[in-house]
């Protein structure tokens, strides 16, 4: 299993991540819409994780952060479809926290992904 062969990260990387990520969702929607009355940063974090974790394994962020999200079996990246669903329930908040040992939250069961960080410590 993946989580047993990398070092789990931090909370604080994940959340440091999470708000890098949510900082650039924020300028983008500046380029969208009147901000901050516009419903634009959810919509593009959701793709924003979508695309980035889906393809790359990581989002901005997370590549500062140098952690990554990936298969919990195998641990390639999950593809879009996966990276999307994960992505939507983060933003509900309540899936990310709740977590197990892993630090894995209902949206990484759901995607059936973990995050790892990305250097040995």
């Amino acid at each position: 299993m993946v989580g047993s062969q990398w070092p789990v990260p931090t909370l604080l990387r994940r959340f440091g991540a999470l708000m890098i990520d949510w900082v650039l969702c924020l300028l983008v929607a500046g380029f969208l819409g009147r901000f901050p009355h516009n419903n634009w940063p959810p919509l593009i974090l959701i793709i924003e994780y979508a695309f980035f974790i889906g393809l790359f394994g990581q989002t901005p962020g997370m590549w500062i952060m140098k952690i990554a999200c990936v298969s919990v079996a195998d641990g390639r990246v999950i593809g879009i479809p996966r990276a999307f669903l994960r992505g939507l329930l983060l933003s509900l908040l309540v899936p990310a926290l709740i977590m197990d040992r892993q630090r894995r939250g209902w949206h990484d069961k759901a995607a059936g992904s973990i995050v790892i960080e990305t250097r040995r410590s």
